[in-house]
């Protein structure tokens, strides 16, 4: 399974908003009768979202079914290490 990726976005780059009281959907159990929670609040990317998915079939032995319930669909920039806030001093 290739990595979860929208198919397609409106902007490059999406605000930061605010995480902000707990959780009153998604938290009970819908498939299954075993599930995972988080502990805390965070974002999760793509990348992690498959690497669980990958420990988790590789540990059960591909005998089970696994639904992942999160959707990575927001972007997260970052600028790298030692460069200048904003767009300046390019020459």
């Amino acid at each position: 399974m290739a990595l979860l990726v929208p198919s397609r976005a409106k902007f490059r780059k999406a605000f930061r908003g605010k995480r902000k009281g707990l959780a009153s959907r998604g938290n009970a159990l819908s498939f299954g009768s075993f599930g995972l929670k988080s502990e805390e609040a965070g974002w999760i990317s793509s990348r992690q979202l498959e690497a669980a998915r990958r420990a988790v079939t590789h540990y059960t032995a591909r005998g089970g079914r696994l639904w992942i319930r999160l959707f990575p669909d927001k972007p997260v920039t970052k600028k790298p290490a030692e460069v200048r806030m904003g767009k300046g001093k390019g020459a």
